[in-house]
């Protein structure tokens, strides 16, 4: 009875001994695994964009919107009075200055005409009668005094006839595109009235007109660049310069008028159109550029993160021009590192990084 007593607590702790054992081991084998997982995570590459850093020229502009108007045009009205008896243009054609428009009846004036040179004839013949007997002082000075100035009054009325007889024909100003015809065959015209019978507009070469704030002063000058957007030809970009600038400030608005010269020989553009304009002020040739996306601003202060051996840096820099989508580097950048464009929002510096657009 002792024997197997002793052998039972001899196997009691031997079993004790062998769960200890695999007590100890279990928690030997955890306590090797947590180092490792945290190491794991640790190193853990957070995906970003990235994009290098270039070299290039850019531009300082400034942008508004202008409508674009003709250069010259012209209001034609009729200087005589009558009938309208024919019109030979319409609206849309090109006309060339002196060109006949329209023609009013002119028998009222023919017969006007006729009868002042009838008058003139008279009062020719009997001056050269009164002047063979004034040499011989058969008459007086003031009887001679007053039929020459009869004489040169009668010449006088027959330029006048003759220039009414000639302006029952209208005839374009200026050369350019027929805007608008307000005249009919058969109306009554009266000399200078209001009504307009045309509008022509000369399109070759418009302009438009800006107005820039009177800060922006010092920075504009006469036959500077500037670029157009018209909207209406498919976002077509169009070439123009500063023409003239105006020495005056709009003291209501605070700005001034700058007048662009925009070229339009093959009179694709239109007066009336709407442009959007860029003002270009200053143009910095092999500038260092940086895509906007990859600029970080945070109380004033621009940064970017560099990217270099898979290790994101974060490093200040300084700005200058912006144009589009590209912004100059004045300092902070050599003009050749990787910079992340997409993913650094939550980036901190020094974080390990996968370029993931290559």
């Amino acid at each position: 009875m002792d024997a197997s007593f002793n052998s039972l607590r001899t196997l009691s702790l031997t079993g004790g001994i062998l769960s200890l054992s695999l007590m100890l081991g279990a928690c030997t084998d955890a306590d090797a695994i947590n180092p490792t997982e945290d190491i794991a995570e640790a190193v853990i590459a957070i995906p970003v964009e990235a994009a290098t850093v270039t070299k290039g020229s850019i531009s300082s502009t400034y942008t508004t919107t202008a409508i674009l108007e003709a250069r010259e045009e012209a209001f034609v009205v009729a200087r005589a009075s009558g009938i309208i008896e024919q019109i030979v243009v319409e609206e849309g054609d090109y006309v060339e200055k002196g060109q006949i428009l329209a023609q009013l009846d002119k028998r009222r004036y023919e017969l006007n005409l006729a009868k002042a040179k009838a008058d003139l004839t008279g009062l020719e013949r009997e001056l050269d009668k009164v002047n063979k007997v004034y040499s011989k002082n058969l008459i007086s000075v003031d009887t001679y005094d007053k039929l020459t100035a009869q004489f040169e009054s009668a010449k006088a009325s027959v330029h006048l006839a003759e220039l009414d007889l000639k302006e029952t024909t209208i005839t374009a100003p200026i050369s350019g595109f027929i805007a608008s015809r307000n005249a009919k065959v058969g109306n009554l015209t009266e000399s200078f009235q209001r009504e307009r019978m045309f509008h022509i507009v000369q399109q070759q070469n418009l302009q438009g007109v800006v107005y820039l704030p009177e800060n922006e002063l010092q920075n504009v000058a006469v036959g500077q660049p500037a670029t157009l957007i018209v909207a209406a030809l498919g976002n077509k970009s169009l070439t123009a310069s500063v023409e003239r600038i105006s020495p005056v400030i709009d003291a209501a608005t605070g700005t001034f008028k700058v007048t662009l010269a925009v070229p339009n020989e093959k009179h694709v553009l239109k007066a009336g159109m709407f442009t959007d304009v860029a003002l270009e002020y200053a143009l910095h040739n092999s500038a260092t550029l940086l895509p906007r996306r990859a600029l970080i601003t945070m109380d004033n202060q621009h940064s970017v993160f560099v990217v270099k051996d898979n290790i994101a840096t974060k490093v200040d820099i300084e700005t200058g021009f912006e144009q589009d989508e590209m912004i100059e580097v004045l300092s902070g950048l050599q003009g050749e590192e990787k910079v992340v464009t997409a993913g650094h929002q939550n980036l901190k510096d020094q974080a390990p990084v996968d370029v993931v657009n290559g």
